[in-house]
């Protein structure tokens, strides 16, 4: 047995924040911003909407897509490190919202930007043991609630937004394979300054903790562990680089994505592109894009597709995908 993207869906905010609006505020420029990251704007999600609140705009999508009911859905696993609570995890909630089977396990995965192939990975290894049939993955980020207005260095990067597949069970594989790992020596490099378990007196929670990034030794390492797990995937599956047909990447800095496809030699052509409109959107970044890539009709079935990602952690991995 094994597991099959069946369908696709995104959400965005309709609020837009673009560089000119952040130029207006702080010390950057759009032709600064764009130069260093490729992002020209990102959407905000307004006071009411949460994290959960976009995941089931892009489940509802997706599962529509699938051809299937939400009472299909057997399995939620969930990327998020802005959930909507701290329990029930945010699958829970979802779940919930969208009406699925009651009793099937709905769970979230805190990877940062990589939540979305971890979660990914962890819902095709349910499928291929035969413990789902139809399951539902999510990535979805409220990151403006947790980025420091008043920091150039991350203010200009993140937005929110959600993105979802629903995999099912199939005959042939449509996930080759998956690829996840994560390094705890390099957590400063990439962190939020929140958290529940030290430094907070009993009965508080953390007011202004905010994103925290290493830019440069961020942008190094990114490069060097997304080229390795891009060589791992091919190498798992027996397939050198020119096999791909798509390079579908989260959507951090356009600089670390050029320099991805360089090492595949794929042209820019190739490689979906959403960072100019979305900018980093964390664990929904991945299956943002790839939602774009296919309702555009650029991604095509049959089509082999590697997405891979680098968050925070560190964690990183990637998906060989034969969509």
């Amino acid at each position: 047995m094994y597991s099959r993207i069946a369908g696709t869906g995104g959400y965005l905010p309709r609020q837009v924040v673009s560089n000119f609006d952040l130029q207006a505020r702080m010390e950057t420029s759009d032709a600064w911003i764009r130069e260093r990251t490729g992002i020209e704007r990102r959407h905000i999600a307004g006071a009411e909407e949460s994290t959960v609140d976009m995941a089931e705009q892009a489940a509802r999508a997706a599962i529509a897509a699938a051809g299937l009911k939400p009472e299909d859905i057997d399995l939620i696993a969930f990327g998020t490190v802005t959930p909507d609570l701290v329990f029930p995890n945010s699958a829970v909630l979802l779940q919930a919202r969208l009406g699925c089977k009651r009793g099937a396990p709905a769970f979230s995965m805190e990877a940062a930007c990589s939540g979305f192939i971890y979660a990914l990975s962890v819902a095709d290894k349910f499928i291929r043991a035969g413990e789902a049939k139809h399951a539902l993955v999510v990535g979805a980020e409220t990151l403006s609630r947790i980025t420091d207005p008043a920091d150039r260095g991350t203010a200009i990067l993140f937005g929110d937004g959600a993105g979802a597949v629903v995999l099912s069970a199939a005959s042939e594989a449509g996930i080759l394979s998956t690829h996840v790992h994560a390094d705890g020596a390099h957590r400063d490099l990439l962190y939020c300054t929140g958290g529940l378990g030290r430094g907070k007196a009993p009965g508080t929670m953390p007011p202004g903790d905010f994103i925290r990034m290493a830019g440069s030794e961020v942008f190094k390492l990114a490069v060097t562990r997304l080229g390795q797990v891009v060589d791992e995937a091919l190498a798992a599956n027996g397939l050198d680089q020119s096999a791909l047909d798509w390079l579908v990447p989260h959507q951090a800095n356009i600089r670390i994505i050029q320099a991805t496809a360089r090492k595949l030699d794929l042209p820019m052509e190739r490689v979906i592109v959403t960072i100019e409109d979305h900018g980093n959107t964390s664990s929904a970044s991945v299956p943002l894009a790839l939602d774009a890539g296919v309702r555009d009709g650029r991604i095509q079935r049959g089509e082999l597709l590697l997405l891979e990602a680098f968050g925070g952690g560190i964690t990183w991995g990637a998906a060989l995908v034969r969509y």
